[in-house]
């Protein structure tokens, strides 16, 4: 078998050779390159200082969150301290058998009483008392049932111990005796 007749050596790369920048061309790059550099370096600072101040400000919110849950009732307990006080004098008044020391001493448990409720609508705590009103088991808590006559079934007909809401959450429900209908004869 013959070759090919088309066959031609093996096809070379042409030379490529960059022509020689001139010097005027090369500062002028560097200096890009020493101007990106310093951007780079200003932004990386930046960066740095912004991620540090971030965390700053977590651990100073960290901070003030464990300090309210700490100090949460200082108002509160401020105003109840005058109600303390006024229920420890009390407690000095020696009571003797006469009716004008146990009068004056329900004179001031009345005032003291009234510097309590202050207190309470100062910071949105309101009685629960249901006397007559619906059982709502939301806000009362049913100790026990009577059957009655003279009150509606499902009705509060008294109130063992009173309940307490802070603005609109129950803080203790209300311990009631609830109505039934009485038993058919």
């Amino acid at each position: 078998m013959n070759p090919p007749e088309d066959t031609a050596p093996p096809a070379q790369a042409p030379e490529t050779t960059a022509a020689p920048e001139s010097g005027a061309e090369v500062d002028k790059l560097k200096a890009e390159l020493a101007v990106a550099q310093l951007e780079v370096a200003e932004s990386r600072d930046k960066f740095l200082r912004a991620v540090a101040e971030m965390e700053n400000i977590r651990r100073r919110a960290e901070m003030d969150v464990a300090a309210a849950h700490k100090y949460a009732v200082e108002r509160f307990a401020s105003e109840i301290i005058v109600v303390r006080d006024s229920l420890d004098l009390a407690s000095t008044v020696e009571l003797a058998d006469s009716p004008e020391a146990i009068q004056k001493m329900y004179e001031g448990l009345e005032l003291t009483l009234k510097l309590l409720d202050g207190v309470f609508e100062k910071f949105g705590i309101t009685l629960i008392d249901p006397k007559g009103e619906r059982f709502d088991p939301t806000r009362h808590q049913a100790i026990s049932t009577v059957a009655s006559k003279e009150t509606a079934p499902n009705h509060v007909v008294s109130v063992v111990q009173k309940g307490y809401m802070l603005r609109d959450r129950v803080l203790r429900p209300a311990m009631v005796v609830v109505s039934k209908e009485p038993a058919k004869d």
